[in-house]
């Protein structure tokens, strides 16, 4: 049955009363648990009861330091892409993180020639590593300075999804407009469809 929401770490009983299962390790006689979630306690036939950690569906997967996100850009200026992220690795998140790619975080090489608008433009599907932490505003900042980060998906002035054909430019499959973008070499493990 589903306890108090159990905090990772908490000591939950003695290993006389019960034996370990899921999300929970032992340690000096005691099973504690290994992940913020509910306990629940399944009586087995062969004596001992079984505890068990379940992750609540609900808990808030956070986008960590180092993270690979997908974010989708609400808009650009000349300093900076507001991002809304949307994926930490394949999870979905749950509610709306916002992240900030600086121009100098836009690339590895000649940051002081990178312009925003020839990088992202509102609307991108982007792949993004967090590197620092949201302030107040839960403002993560985001940097796309690796070949694997950048543009996955970019529409057309025609509404068409855009096709890479180098690093930095993508092309209309209908009208073979090219658009500039910081497009990322997309490792297959990061595809979002």
């Amino acid at each position: 049955q589903p306890l108090s929401p159990g905090l990772a770490g908490e000591r939950l009983c003695s290993t006389e009363e019960a034996t370990a299962g899921s999300g929970t390790y032992t340690r000096h006689g005691f099973i504690f648990s290994s992940l913020a979630g509910c306990l629940e306690r399944r009586s087995e036939d062969s004596g001992l009861p079984v505890v068990s950690v379940v992750r609540d569906s609900e808990s808030q997967l956070l986008p960590n330091v180092g993270a690979v996100v997908t974010c989708k850009v609400c808009s650009i200026n000349s300093r900076f892409a507001k991002v809304h992220i949307l994926y930490v690795g394949s999870t979905p998140l749950k509610s709306t993180f916002r992240g900030t790619i600086r121009r100098e975080d836009i690339r590895a090489t000649e940051k002081d020639k990178v312009e925003v608008y020839k990088s992202f433009r509102p609307s991108d599907i982007v792949l993004a590593k967090v590197i620092s932490l949201g302030d107040a505003q839960s403002n993560y900042l985001l940097s796309t300075a690796e070949n694997e980060l950048g543009v996955v998906v970019a529409r057309s002035e025609a509404g068409v999804q855009m096709v890479p054909i180098s690093w930095c430019e993508m092309q209309c499959p209908r009208t073979h407009t090219k658009e500039f973008r910081k497009v990322a070499r997309v490792q297959p493990q990061f595809l979002q469809t």
